[in-house]
């Protein structure tokens, strides 16, 4: 099977000309067009990646990723006709992956695409002894896995990459470009705010697991995973 994306956009004409340029790259490549029909072919068709326009029929856009995300951390790719910061830093928030701005051009797509599995499936070449521990928290890329006491925690693939690199250099400050270099490396076309919401959300499920070590931020630099002795 090749890798399988749906297309969500309640203009049908967008769908027919994504799904023609994708499936000439060798997808496999399923529309809907309204949020409702979105949530549904996720369930039934589970996609490597979707493609959602954020204003949509019956549910918009926001809400398709919400939903998604309570049941999947699959790359989420938004596509907007707006191009302010606040749809972006909302579309991080919800857990999107990657933002593309209506109008778009045809190759920017499929690089972005291209980037963001690459990115997301990078785990499956980690060896197996990826695996970082620090009290109640556990971190495998190997199985592209974040455990708190013991128990899986669903996560984006950014988050727990983010994550992993900072554990994984525990004690080391790292700025936020520097952290957009070795996380999304080069390909990615964001700004530093991108770091920020992510380390935002890090907090929100990290909160409360340990007194031994924590999420921090240095101001004026950016951002450690803090070793408390």
């Amino acid at each position: 099977m090749g890798t399988k994306i749906l297309v969500v956009d309640d203009e049908v004409s967008i769908c027919d000309l994504l799904r023609l340029y994708l499936e000439n790259e060798g997808y496999e490549v399923k529309t809907a067009n309204d949020g409702a029909e979105a949530i549904n072919f996720f369930k039934m068709y589970e996609p490597d990646l979707v493609l959602l326009d954020i204003m949509l029929p019956k549910k918009d856009g926001w809400q398709v990723c919400r939903e998604i995300r309570e049941i999947s951390s699959k790359p989420i790719i938004m596509i907007t006709a707006k191009g302010d910061v606040f749809d972006k830093v909302l579309g991080l928030e919800l857990g999107a992956d990657d933002f593309i701005v209506k109008p778009f051009d045809m190759k920017e797509v499929s690089a972005r695409v291209k980037a963001v599995l690459r990115r997301y499936n990078t785990h499956d070449k980690q060896p197996d002894d990826e695996v970082i521990k620090f009290d109640n928290i556990e971190i495998s890329l190997q199985k592209y896995e974040l455990k708190i006491k013991g128990k899986p925690v669903d996560i984006p693939p950014k988050e727990l990459e983010l994550l992993y690199f900072l554990a994984s250099n525990y004690n080391r400050v790292f700025t936020r470009d520097q952290l957009l270099d070795k996380v999304w490396s080069f390909d990615y076309l964001g700004d530093s705010r991108t770091v920020d919401v992510h380390i935002k959300r890090l907090r929100e499920k990290l909160e409360g697991v340990s007194d031994k070590w924590c999420l921090k931020t240095v101001w004026g630099v950016g951002y450690k995973f803090e070793v408390l002795e």
